[in-house]
């Protein structure tokens, strides 16, 4: 049996705060308390109604990143013409995530490790992340073949891609006043003159 509307959206208002609590106090801190007065509650007996546990209530978090991160990066790539567009696009939509949703990515940093290597919603996680590797490797080989990228090993790349990604979320953690537009830019300038064909 499905939830009601009233269900879904008080399930839904329970994984803002606790993505808001995460993002501000550590997941250590994010207790049911902190989480229900957060999201106005009078107790935490809502929580535990909508939600088994702390866990249950994380694997939702994680599943929320994903869904906000995917429906505002996959428009703009897919608007993008050109594989050199497409690669410009992913990374600075990929970084614009830092200003426009900050807690949810912070959320995501605190989570993730907690939960542990096993837990199901690290291993989905990392799954979809190997999925999309595999798609993006995909696309640049046939970005290569259709002459668009130079040659190179496109598994490589891409992994020094996400690592670079990853640098500069970890400096924007550090320091908030982090220029992360510029960043995405600058990103996208050295990536597309390392995966360019020659003039």
């Amino acid at each position: 049996m499905g939830r009601t509307f009233t269900e879904s959206g008080r399930r839904a208002q329970i994984v803002r705060a606790a993505i808001e609590v995460v993002a501000e106090l550590g997941y250590a801190k994010a207790s049911f308390s902190r989480i229900a007065k957060q999201a106005g509650l009078s107790s935490t007996g809502m929580i535990s109604y909508h939600f088994a546990g702390k866990d249950d209530l994380m694997h939702e978090v994680v599943a929320e990143v994903t869904r906000v991160t995917g429906a505002f990066m996959a428009p703009r790539i897919e608007a993008a013409e050109g594989a050199r567009a497409r690669l410009r696009a992913f990374i600075e939509s990929n970084v614009e995530l830092l200003a426009l949703w900050p807690g949810h990515l912070k959320a995501l940093i605190e989570v993730l490790p907690n939960l542990g290597g096993d837990d199901p919603a690290t291993v989905g996680y990392q799954a979809s992340m190997h999925l999309l590797m595999e798609q993006q490797e995909q696309a640049v080989r046939a970005a290569q073949e259709a002459g668009e990228f130079r040659e190179f090993d496109a598994r490589l790349m891409l992994v020094a891609l996400r690592g670079a990604i990853d640098a500069v979320v970890m400096r924007w953690v550090g320091d908030q006043d982090f220029d992360v537009a510029g960043a995405g830019r600058e990103l996208a300038d050295i990536f597309d003159r390392a995966t360019r064909a020659e003039p």
